[in-house]
């Protein structure tokens, strides 16, 4: 398929989430084990990212490894581990070259030693970038995000540093791991499975939602194209009537 830039309206959302769903499948369909779907979601992770960048998104975070994760076969985390690495490593040069900056959001001290390093070397050397903010979301669960703003600002009020008729929206905003992000304005998730997995709950409350049976590693540029397209014949209400937002 042609994955040429299309011509799309300036109505790009600024901060695009994306469940990548489907790698397991995907593998068990070709007969191999999960693994293999994981390896060639690579690719899938690097389209996406591409595709972002080209049209002007300013925010793509991508749910790479959720809490619940953890409990999966020792073998299928250890190659996710590995594969992580090895990817920060192996897209470095392209994150320079293409002026994307890294950050992650998570329980980040649970990952294997070697991906902290890999992790935070990139994340110091792509600071300065300022085209797009890759942001991936690790060993993250957005309920465990919740309950760690929550008890923040429970100190807060326990040492008087911080009055409970205060509390408000911004509050809770500025204690969560995105707190410097916009809210998510469009989530995409692949696999045709249609749920959040305690991904974003906080921050995509008044986001779009994509749903597409495309399994991750056959997720191309062009089908992050049809996703953006769809957005843009949406209509943001915020709860408000079609004539109030005119």
């Amino acid at each position: 398929m042609d994955q040429s830039l299309p011509e799309l309206s300036s109505n790009i959302p600024n901060h695009v989430a994306v469940i990548m769903d489907g790698n397991g499948r995907w593998a068990k369909k070709k007969g191999k084990m999960r693994v293999f779907g994981h390896r060639n979601g690579v690719k899938a992770v690097r389209q996406t990212i591409e595709a972002a960048a080209e049209i002007g998104v300013k925010v793509l975070t991508l749910y790479a490894f959720s809490s619940e994760n953890w409990k999966r076969p020792r073998k299928e985390v250890e190659t996710l581990m590995s594969l992580l690495a090895s990817s920060l490593r192996n897209e470095f040069s392209s994150l320079q070259k293409n002026n994307i900056q890294l950050r992650a959001i998570g329980d980040l001290e649970n990952l294997p030693s070697k991906a902290q390093k890999e992790l935070q070397e990139v994340i110091e050397a792509t600071a300065q970038n300022d085209r797009m903010i890759l942001n991936l979301a690790l060993s993250y669960s957005s309920q465990a995000e919740i309950v760690r703003a929550v008890q923040c600002i429970s100190k807060k009020v326990v040492n008087n540093e911080l009055s409970i008729e205060n509390i408000d929206k911004n509050t809770i905003n500025n204690h969560l791991y995105t707190f410097s992000l916009p809210d998510v304005d469009f989530l995409i998730r692949t696999s045709g499975e249609q749920r959040i997995s305690n991904f974003l709950l906080w921050q995509i409350a008044y986001a779009e939602l994509y749903f597409t049976d495309t399994l991750w590693p056959d997720f191309s540029k062009n089908d992050f194209y049809e996703a953006i397209a769809t957005y843009q014949k949406r209509e943001r209400r915020y709860g408000q009537t079609s004539e109030q937002i005119l």
